[in-house]
């Protein structure tokens, strides 16, 4: 009888332990959930500035161009 009781508890002590490490993996994964969405809002949000300085810089460029297409079409026509 004492040999069941100790199985018992031999049982139930390594089912509570089983338990606590599938917690502790499962808050890890939760962990690696929430910086994996960080890093790629993060990256997101690079390439939309990126996206932003392109279009900006493109607008720069057709604002340059206009201004000398201004200037030349005058002197053409004088």
């Amino acid at each position: 009888m004492k040999k069941v009781i100790l199985l018992v508890a031999t049982i139930a002590t390594l089912g509570f332990i089983s338990c606590n490490n599938a917690q502790k993996n499962a808050e890890k994964v939760k962990q690696d959930s929430i910086a994996e969405a960080a890093r790629l809002d993060s990256i997101a949000k690079v390439q939309a500035d990126s996206i932003r300085a392109a279009i900006e810089a493109a607008a720069a460029i057709t604002d340059t161009l206009e201004q000398a297409v201004e200037e030349a079409v005058p002197a053409v026509k004088e």
